[in-house]
C-alpha cells in the first residue's frame, strides 16, 4: 500500500511484512526526491523465501526492494547506496555476485557487514537502499 501524507510531502510505502505494523516502519519512505528503503529480507507475508541460501535471497531481496523503489516513483538506477548485512561474511561471494548482476553497471556505494543474527534465523542476508531520483515530483 502506498500513503502519501496531506501535504504531498511524505509518501510511505508498505508491504507485506508481518514486522511493519508491530514495528511500526515502512518498507520504503520518500521525502522530495530521496527514498530510503529498509531492511529487506527474503519474507513473502509469513513465508522465509530460500532459507539458508544467500545467493537467492539476496536475488529475491533486490527484486523487492526494486518494487519499493518503483512503487515511489524511482528505480534501481536511481540508487545511491546499498547496506548489505549478513550472518556468515563466508557468504560475500554469493551475495556479492547477486548484487553485482543488478547493480554492475549502476555501482552504487555499498557496505557488507557480518552480523550476529537477523529477525529469523532462516534469514541470513537483509539489505538497505538508499535512492536520489534526479528531478522526478510525487505523483502519487
Amino acid at each position: 500500500m502506498i500513503y502519501l501524507d496531506k501535504m504531498n510531502k511524505r509518501l510511505n510505502i508498505t508491504s507485506s511484512a508481518p514486522w511493519e505494523n508491530k514495528v511500526g516502519y515502512s518498507r520504503a519512505v520518500r521525502i522530495g526526491n530521496i527514498v530510503e528503503v529498509s531492511g529487506t529480507t527474503s519474507v513473502d507475508g509469513e513465508e522465509i523465501m530460500f532459507p539458508y541460501e544467500p545467493y537467492n535471497q539476496t536475488q529475491y531481496i533486490l527484486l523487492k526492494i526494486k518494487q519499493a523503489l518503483n512503487d515511489a516513483g524511482a528505480s534501481l538506477e536511481d540508487v545511491i547506496r546499498t547496506r548489505i548485512y549478513v550472518t556468515d561474511i563466508d557468504y560475500w561471494q554469493a551475495i556479492g555476485r547477486a548484487h553485482g548482476e543488478i547493480f554492475s553497471k549502476i555501482r552504487p556505494a555499498t557496505s557488507m557487514v557480518e552480523v550476529n543474527r537477523l529477525i529469523d534465523d532462516r534469514l541470513i542476508v537483509e539489505i538497505e537502499a538508499t535512492a536520489v531520483i534526479a528531478e522526478k515530483p510525487l505523483t502519487h
